[in-house]
């Protein structure tokens, strides 16, 4: 009972894992939709086969540069997980480059995933961070999917771990700079990292010391080391609001220092720059401004403007080196680089600052791995829906570009088959939505062909344009697929993002049902062949245009999907719910909030007519959005809808053993790939 209104939920009884009824449950859906699509196989391989045989299995990442090693990961053919590797820096010799299948000259290896995941059916490893002396690795394994990390100290010269103490951690690690300590974040019942514990190397866990505790549960926490290695970083924030604390690493046993006190509504981050600190902050714009501040500020007030606001960009970051600073920010829908050189005889400090720019009309940009604060070039990551991942260094004094490595498509990929642009589609509100789109240059706007649409659209997250070697499976078919960059996400500024959330949220699903829209009128799809695919938030976004158009859309694939949103985000024992009222409202407490979350949220919004085939998709440990959203709205969807069951089938398929993100070895991942795009294929009449 909320706010009068009485619910009767005749599925939640699905939520409890430990229950073998439940268990049992999800092994016959998982069944069920085997059988349903048994005749699918065939089709699943020769994706699979595909996405394998464009891959280059065994490959080797760029080396970067760190305190005398270079540090890089290498694949192999055949084994699913990484190894994270090093040599030693030669004085004279430049990076190693040996070809993909080479082991480098007194190269030693400090962790080989395949080995940490062996006899688990999953791995994923948080943190990695080598102490500054080289000599020891601490690392962070999960092998249940749950996102709770056990921590590892390994001595790299014996490879023996000397410290397994600490099993339960969130993201990230930090050395202190003598390598006695490492500093970690715990999370509580609820998921939420919220406190910051020191821990001696070699010692119990039940010694450690507490560093820092955030008590209001809209707030999380991360920490990271700056890239100087001279501050722990602890970053606490919640949707709105953020705070961060400066601990000198030289004095691991000391108190952290707040930069500058929370404040309601102002975001902040910091980024130490040597003799100052560079801030990123919206006190005074919407879209953030450049500031900088002495080095032991601790009030808004020493902060002082950096640089100009500029009408249109929204900043995002900004990263600081010796010799430079490099700022991260959006324009025309876009990311963007900003170089500004040091100029100690210029009043800021800082001389003219230089954009960098990119010759494609849709790209992704950004720095890469930078690791050295002492460097005179700059490592930046480029690619687009056409052009595969390439990294690059930038130098700094001459402007030039010097390519360090291309991803490798095999089998002949050619990006001259291809086309990428920008379309627009016109929302119901007259605001102009844009939507990145990729065909094969012989697909033409004829109104025949199968059209894959991609949504997300929640946190201000950004839905850049990408290279996908899996969606070549697509493209090669005949599909055109298209990103529809809809209100909630960030692709146009934080104002694209306030419009699509709390009470304003329905202009992400109108939003997607206008670019939907705007594939057919123009030609570019079949109104009868267009599927669509999103994922967590995203998920919920598929629910919800699932509710209101089921006509529009033959198939829809709902990733880990929120479409149980009212029910988690009325109880705040769930993680998550607390701090997700800034981005969704309280309905717990505010009737307002409540009735218009109920008018959405796909679980009570199921209609009795004809609905797209549906796949949903999930992992039982799962922490983010729990498995029992889809599982409930599944059920409710067979109970309700009139489709045929047989041609537009319902499928529930669940990983047993992995979290938010899926299956977590390569070849699994494509694996699951593949059966989620030949269900999507079968639908539309391509095989």
């Amino acid at each position: 009972m909320h706010h009068g209104d009485r619910v009767i939920d005749p599925f939640e009884w699905l939520r409890d894992k430990d229950d073998p009824e439940v268990i049992a449950h999800l092994k016959n859906e998982n069944a069920y939709a085997e059988a349903m699509t048994s005749h699918l196989e065939p089709l699943r391989a020769r994706i699979f086969d595909e996405i394998k045989s464009r891959t280059q299995e065994t490959d080797l990442s760029v080396a970067e540069a760190y305190r005398g090693w270079w540090y890089y990961s290498r694949t192999f053919q055949g084994k699913q997980y990484a190894a994270q590797c090093r040599v030693r820096k030669v004085a004279g010799q430049g990076r190693p480059q040996p070809e993909p299948g080479v082991t480098p000259d007194g190269e030693q290896v400090l962790l080989d995933g395949n080995e940490e995941a062996g006899g688990h059916e999953f791995f994923s490893l948080g943190a990695f961070e080598v102490s500054l002396d080289g000599r020891q690795v601490a690392y962070a394994v999960d092998v249940e999917g749950d996102e709770r990390f056990a921590l590892r100290v390994r001595d790299i010269e014996t490879g023996v771990v000397v410290d397994d103490a600490v099993t339960e951690i969130g993201y990230g690690a930090v050395w202190s700079a003598d390598g006695l300590y490492l500093f970690y974040t715990r999370m509580d019942e609820s998921w939420r990292p919220h406190q910051v514990w020191r821990h001696e190397v070699g010692t119990p866990a039940i010694e450690d010391a507490l560093v820092f505790e955030e008590p209001d549960e809209r707030f999380w926490m991360g920490i990271e080391s700056s890239r100087d290695d001279a501050w722990v970083i602890i970053q606490v924030g919640s949707k709105l609001t953020s705070e961060v604390l400066l601990l000198d690493a030289a004095a691991p046993l000391g108190v952290p220092t707040v930069v500058a006190p929370r404040r309601d509504g102002v975001e902040y981050d910091v980024e130490p720059a040597g003799d100052r600190l560079l801030i990123v902050h919206n006190a005074n714009h919407p879209d953030f401004e450049l500031a900088q501040a002495p080095l032991g500020a601790t009030r808004p007030d020493q902060w002082s403007p950096l640089a100009e606001i500029v009408a249109g960009e929204r900043l995002l970051g900004v990263e600081a080196f010796a010799s430079h600073a490099v700022v991260t920010l959006r324009r025309d829908g876009l990311t963007a680089l900003r170089v500004m050189p040091r100029d100690p005889s210029a009043a800021s400090g800082f001389g003219p600052a230089e954009d960098l720019t990119f010759d494609e009309p849709l790209y992704s940009v950004g720095t890469g791995n930078n690791p050295e604060y002492e460097t005179g070039a700059l490592q930046i990551v480029f690619g687009s829906m056409v052009t595969p991942r390439t990294i690059s260094d930038y130098d700094l004094v001459t402007g030039e570009y010097t390519l360090l490595k291309a991803q490798t498509v095999l089998g002949g990929y050619d990006p001259a088959d291809y086309e990428q642009s920008r379309e627009w589609a016109t929302a119901a509100d007259g605001t102009l939505v844009p939507i990145s789109l990729i065909r094969r240059r012989d697909v033409l706007a004829d109104g025949t062909a199968p059209g894959l649409l991609y949504g997300y659209g929640s946190y201000e997250i950004c839905s850049d344009p990408y290279f996908s070697v899996a969606r070549l499976s697509l493209l090669d078919r005949g599909f055109v697929y298209a990103i529809a960059h809809v209100r909630g996400g960030g692709e146009m500024g934080r104002q694209w993002y306030d419009s699509g959330k709390m009470k304003y949220k329905k202009n992400t699903f109108t939003d997607f049902l206008a670019c939907a829209d705007h594939l057919v009128s123009s030609g570019w799809v079949a109104p009868d062949r267009l599927v669509a695919e999103g994922g967590s938030a995203g998920g919920l976004l598929m629910g919800a245009v699932a509710n209101l158009a089921p006509q529009r859309f033959r198939a829809i694939h709902a990733a880990v999907p929120f479409v149980d949103a009212l029910t988690t985000i009325l109880d705040p024992s769930l993680p998550l719910t607390v701090p997700e009222w800034e981005e969704w409202g309280d309905p717990l407490h505010h009737e307002d909030v409540y009735r218009y979350m109920k008018s959405y949220t796909p679980y009570e919004n199921i209609a009795s007519v004809n609905y797209p085939a549906i796949l949903a998709t999930t992992s039982l440990n799962d922490t983010r959005v729990f498995f029992v959203e889809p599982a409930k709205w599944v059920a409710r969807l067979r109970e309700t809808v009139t489709s045929d069951p047989v041609s537009r089938p319902i499928l529930f398929k669940i990983e047993m053993v992995a979290g938010h993100g899926g299956s977590s070895g390569r070849y699994d991942a494509w694996k699951q790939c593949a059966w989620e795009l030949a269900f999507l294929m079968d639908q539309v009449g391509v095989g």
